[in-house]
């Protein structure tokens, strides 16, 4: 072994123990052991930026605004609404949950999935008396599960598709995988429905403490066209929200305090709720729920371009000392006012009547640039945005779903390529109003593209140098090892990495050393291939394995031993499926 090759890898190494055993972000180490490669000359520019261009990885980039849209116009949540229902006992609501979340992860970024189920799971699992613990962390682990479906399911499946065809020109079918993932998805599933409630606690969730938060009056009104009509407060989950409580309906001029959960909604009723600012924002995604101030639809704004902001009044605000609607705050910001909180606590009385005075907190529904407007005026002391506020445009979720099905059908008939037919969808999106542009290029996730794209770099360093070969060697020995248990060795490895380090990163430094054994071994190398794209993905037993797992873990109070109790058995089971099925679909001598 040469010199090139021992550097690249004690680089390896030290990448690895970096990640295991430092908070340096994954990016940044990452980045730096390619520009350690590229000045040494280990590896040509083209060699060492060979990621950035790589056909998965840009998939993956233009698959995150096809999210983008799905996410800003609702559709997982429409979806979630009609398939999740009113199960009675937990099983069967572990059951309702699995399903759809798994299908739903084959055709969608799982992450966006399990970004947009979270709050839906938790008010579900609250207006069913179920502990949120018992479905949050199999919400992650179908994610998981149904990402192995499809070629677009996970973006471990693209990054290595990418590999294949830049390095073998082999380029996989959307649906290839599926002959895996289905079969593991149903034994995965099964085991989660079965077991889960057994093997999970009862910790409930994280609900905001209401009493130790800025405190806002929300005034809502229920849509005469929605789906909320004729439904009671329970089922339109308004006795489950995260961040507020309802206090009090008005209805033909009569007012409807306290309100029973099985009190039914009619078309025109005035909600009147008390919490937390984000309670605005929560009340905002739930389709058939319209804001009852009348400035907010007057507001010169599209959908997408609002969010809800929080401003506290200066000394210099020229409306102290005047009534809110005295003020004409609508016309001169172009901002409407939701809601005035004073010392921490909500101004009660009609919102048009309440007179403003310095240190008055205001929750506003704005323009994204409302912030960098007026973040040095004196009207303001402080001017801050809500996170991820923006309401969702329920009109548009169809639209985005028949483009999501559109990007489906073109890449399964084999018209397009996935990268074409993602290039077409993203497009689609933003050209049918799904979300626009600026919104487009924020969902990109820069980290995790340049840990894929710079990940590339050292599996580059590893093939060219001979480091793949010599662990091959170093692993198969001396002895006659048959290509199955080269296999599960490949496999297990695989899914060793993708606990400690990144899913994509553990399927690019094992794919080299899968490809190095497979000639080794004068074998075809395509099973190797598949077993690292399921073994990437096949982190359930840590918390920092997979996004997804870590998304779930405030949540649902998880401890780092949930993890480990309910993720070693289905890991074991999913290694044994996977293992078992893949050398009788791609045959070792195929």
């Amino acid at each position: 072994m040469d010199w090139e090759a021992a550097f690249t890898l004690a680089t390896l190494v030290t990448v690895l123990g970096t990640l295991i055993f430092t908070r340096l972000s994954a990016d940044l180490v990452l980045m730096t052991a390619m520009a350690v490669m590229l000045i040494l000359g280990i590896l040509s520019p083209s060699e060492a930026l060979a990621g950035f261009s790589n056909p998965g990885v840009i998939t993956i980039a233009t698959l995150y605004v096809v999210a983008a849209g799905l996410k800003e116009t609702g559709a997982i949540q429409w979806l979630a609404r009609h398939l999740l229902g009113h199960p009675k006992g937990t099983w069967r609501a572990q059951a309702r949950l699995v399903a759809p979340t798994g299908l739903m992860s084959a055709f969608m970024n799982n992450t966006a999935v399990v970004a947009m189920f979270i709050p839906a799971v938790q008010d579900w699992a609250q207006r069913l008396g179920i502990p949120a613990s018992r479905l949050l962390l199999p919400l992650s682990y179908a994610a998981i599960l149904g990402g192995t479906c499809t070629l677009i399911g996970t973006s471990t499946n693209l990054v290595v598709d990418g590999l294949l065809q830049s390095r073998l020109d082999i380029q996989l079918g959307l649906f290839e995988l599926a002959w895996v993932g289905l079969p593991l998805l149903l034994i995965g599933g099964t085991f989660l429905v079965l077991f889960a409630n057994h093997m999970l606690p009862d910790r409930g969730g994280v609900t905001e403490d209401l009493d130790a938060v800025r405190e806002y009056g929300v005034e809502v009104e229920v849509d005469r066209k929605g789906p909320l009509t004729g439904r009671t407060v329970a089922e339109a989950g308004l006795r489950a929200l995260n961040y507020g409580y309802l206090t009090e309906i008005e209805r033909d001029g009569h007012l409807i305090s306290p309100v029973e959960p099985d009190r039914d909604l009619q078309g025109g009723d005035r909600l009147y709720f008390v919490g937390a600012p984000e309670c605005a924002s929560e009340l905002r995604r739930i389709q058939g729920l319209i804001p009852a101030n009348a400035n907010v639809q007057k507001l010169e704004l599209a959908n997408h371009q609002r969010c809800l902001v929080e401003v506290v009044l200066g000394q210099e605000f020229a409306g102290l000392g005047q009534t809110v609607r005295e003020s004409r705050f609508r016309s001169r910001f172009n901002a409407a006012i939701l809601s005035v909180s004073r010392e921490g606590k909500r101004v009660s009385g009609k919102l048009g009547d309440i007179r403003l005075r310095m240190g008055d907190t205001l929750l506003l529904e704005a323009s994204h640039e409302f912030v960098e407007q007026y973040r040095f005026r004196r009207d303001f002391l402080l001017v801050s945005a809500l996170n991820d506020s923006t309401p969702p445009d329920f009109s548009r979720a169809p639209a985005a779903l028949g483009i999501l099905a559109g990007m489906v059908a073109l890449s399964a008939s084999g018209l397009l390529s996935i990268m074409e037919a993602a290039f077409l969808a993203g497009g689609a999106m933003i050209l049918f109003g799904c979300t626009s542009a600026s919104r487009a290029r924020r969902s990109l996730d820069l980290p995790v593209l340049v840990i894929i794209a710079s990940s590339f770099a050292l599996g580059n360093a590893m093939d060219q140098t001979g480091a793949a070969q010599w662990v091959a060697g170093s692993l198969l020995g001396n002895s006659e090892m048959s290509p199955w248990m080269a296999l599960a060795i490949i496999y297990l490895l695989t899914a060793l990495f993708t606990e400690v380090i990144t899913n994509n990163a553990a399927a690019v430094l094992m794919f080299p050393i899968a490809l190095a054994i497979s000639e080794q071994l004068g074998v075809n190398f395509l099973p190797f291939a598949i077993a690292v794209m399921f073994a990437a993905s096949a982190s359930f037993i840590t918390p920092l394995g997979y996004q997804t797992n870590l998304m779930v873990y405030g949540p649902g109070r998880y401890r780092f031993t949930d993890y480990m109790r309910m993720g070693i058995p289905l890991s074991l089971l999913v290694a044994t499926t996977v293992i078992t099925l893949i050398p009788q679909i791609w045959s070792f001598h195929g």
